[in-house]
């Protein structure tokens, strides 16, 4: 809700100061907004009551956040796991952490949808101390590349940068699935584990190179709120017999001591392509190691979200797509014309633009272009209008005729891999792997 929708329901609200469900949309509103503080304003100038425990659990989150706690006390009348949750937040922000743990327990232990990471980290008792860890143990090699401690952090760094399903434009099927299937289990704990719904798993996510396969599991990541580990080949590959298994096996290790974790191997063809092709010993049995990683006895998984990314799914070893391993293949596609806009917008944001830039006109006419072709289009029309600019002396913004420009010389880059991948979903299609890929290509007249 923008603050023009926010301010018309105000008026609205102060004709009638007595309706609750208008007083609740505008305390969402003033949530949404970032801005409690006058949602308290609006509490205060309220003259009917709050019936419902839905309501007054608003309410209360409204005041709390607002920093009124007390106030948010007063409010909370009907005991509901609802009005416990935020009964427990008012009481965390008035230094009673402890009865406000004994409140939030008790709203999980009657309702486990009300789960709220956030809350629970900030209820969490303090670790106590403890010995400090066993240093990971030295990788055998016969050279100066071993993989201590210290080496082990720099080649996991997890990205500092947090990125959510709000940063990735379009795909939100995908976006939908990851949500209901990966991200609600590592923020519900509780309830997913009434139904013997374990956190984690493994996705394989495969389509045209630059279409955000890699933004996606930093996206997923984001969501889960876990340390994000992006794993390089160079991380696992070793010219030495058997390290290229320790490495990987010191990886899941160092993954599964960090849980909740989200791994990530891009191009996962270089480390699980198919066992029956190659003629190196050594490549099967890291395969296999690989394979012993995502379920092998013993591995304690849990909490672990094992993700990958491929341009070429049929060079994988068919081994991958057992259930328990990755279970779940996802195709990513172009982005769609909504989409092409979006991502255009995302890159021109903070760049010095022209008025009434034809995005919808350009969005209609990259059909079949990655989000990194539209990149491209957005830098290569920067560098026109600095040219542009500097034949001018004076600052030039991006206008159609530099977008025009561009689009001249940017060319798709995802026609090549949808005609191969066209092959192998017409001819190779055991199990119906590549459905989507088929229903894509006759969606776009391209089967």
């Amino acid at each position: 809700m923008d603050r023009a929708t926010l301010d018309a329901l105000g008026h609205a609200f102060r004709a009638s100061p007595d309706n609750a469900a208008l007083l609740g949309v505008l305390l969402q509103g003033c949530l949404d907004a970032g801005v409690p503080e006058q949602g308290l304003t609006l509490l205060s100038a309220f003259e009917g009551e709050l019936a419902t425990d839905a309501e007054q659990a608003l309410a209360a989150r409204v005041a709390t956040l607002a920093g009124a706690p007390s106030r948010a006390l007063e409010l909370l009348r009907v005991t509901s796991p609802l009005t416990l949750v935020e009964r427990a937040r008012a009481a965390h922000a008035l230094g009673e952490t402890a009865a406000a743990r004994d409140d939030y327990r008790r709203a999980v232990a009657e309702n486990a949808t009300v789960e709220d990471a956030d809350l629970a980290a900030l209820l969490a008792p303090a670790p106590e101390p403890s010995d400090p860890p066993a240093e990971v143990r030295r990788l055998r090699v016969v050279s100066n590349d071993d993989v201590g401690d210290l080496a082990l952090d720099r080649l996991l760094e997890p990205d500092l940068t947090p990125v959510t399903f709000q940063d990735v434009a379009g795909l939100d099927d995908i976006k939908t699935q990851i949500e209901r299937r990966i991200v609600l289990p590592f923020l519900k704990p509780g309830l997913f584990t009434r139904f013997k719904r374990r956190a984690g798993g493994g996705i394989l996510m495969y389509g045209p190179p630059g279409c955000g396969k890699t933004l996606l599991a930093r996206a997923t990541a984001g969501q889960c709120k876990a340390r994000f580990f992006n794993v390089a080949i160079s991380d696992v590959l070793d010219m030495y017999i058997g390290e290229s298994e320790q490495k990987l096996h010191a990886l899941f290790e160092k993954a599964r001591a960090s849980a909740p974790a989200v791994l990530f191997f891009d191009e996962l063809e270089a480390l699980g392509g198919k066992r029956q092709y190659t003629r190196e010993a050594a490549s099967s049995k890291l395969v296999s190691q690989f394979l012993s990683e995502l379920d092998g006895f013993g591995q304690a998984n849990q909490g672990v979200l094992v993700l990958a990314a491929t341009n070429v799914p049929w060079a994988i070893d068919s081994a991958f797509r057992r259930p328990g391993r990755f279970d779940r293949v996802l195709f990513v596609p172009p982005p769609d014309r909504a989409a092409r806009k979006a991502i255009l917008q995302l890159h021109l944001e903070g760049r010095p633009v022209a008025e009434a830039l034809p995005l919808d006109d350009l969005a209609g006419r990259t059909s079949g272009f990655s989000g990194a072709d539209l990149a491209h289009v957005v830098e290569s029309a920067a560098d026109e209008a600095i040219q542009d600019s500097l034949t001018h002396d004076a600052e030039r913004p991006i206008s159609r005729q530099h977008l025009e420009a561009a689009l001249r010389e940017v060319r798709s880059t995802t026609g090549e891999w949808l005609t191969t991948a066209r092959n192998y979903a017409r001819y190779a299609n055991e199990g119906g792997q590549y459905d989507e890929v088929l229903a894509f290509l006759a969606k776009h007249g391209k089967a």
